[in-house]
């Protein structure tokens, strides 16, 4: 295929699956600036409710740490530690934030046990965790105990849905899809 036919080719994916914004590559602090910027920018001219923006961003801000912080870098070291994908949608009901990175196999089940243990809890039952691990956690240099996967969840009210679809014999990519519903006025 031509590189003409692949511009519009992703032009029309993008279009038909109503993405706003999509970034692949190297994820870093600065990266992740920018993103949020361009996002919080898309958002308020988008003219969309005020809660529902700051929930959207929540979401995106701890997306975007999950990728900094959780990526796994590739033994053969091709791919850099912090190349990922970043994407969100805007549908008529809700917005989509989507991401997707590199994990080691080894830590697929411990990440599936909290995400299936979130997804099988209410409203009240992830505020009463949320609590408990900001009072009996100390923060490990990987991150918040899985404090974010909780907040994303919060703030989502849906359920969290992921992912991972193998690469070789040692590594993932895990997938991450968080749906935060649009309040109408």
């Amino acid at each position: 295929m031509n590189a003409m036919n692949f511009i519009y080719d992703l032009h029309r994916t993008m279009t038909s699956q109503k993405l706003i914004l999509v970034y692949e590559g190297d994820f870093t602090q600065e990266t992740t600036k920018s993103i949020l910027t361009m996002a919080e920018r898309n958002l308020d001219s988008s003219g969309e409710e005020t809660n529902t923006k700051r929930k959207v961003f929540n979401v995106m801000v701890e997306a975007l740490q999950n990728i900094v912080k959780h990526s796994d870098e590739l033994a053969d070291g091709v791919i850099k530690s912090h190349a990922a994908i970043f994407l969100i949608g805007r549908q008529d009901d809700r917005y989509t934030v989507m991401s997707g990175n590199h994990i080691r196999k080894s830590n697929i089940a411990r990440l599936k046990e909290k995400l299936e243990k979130l997804n099988t809890l209410d409203k009240d039952g992830l505020k009463e965790l949320y609590k408990s691990i900001i009072k009996n956690t100390t923060i490990s240099e990987k991150g918040g105990a899985g404090l974010g996967f909780v907040d994303m969840a919060r703030k989502s009210g849906m359920k969290l849905e992921y992912e991972f679809p193998e690469i070789s014999a040692d590594y993932a990519f895990f997938c991450l899809k968080v749906n935060v519903l649009r309040e109408k006025e």
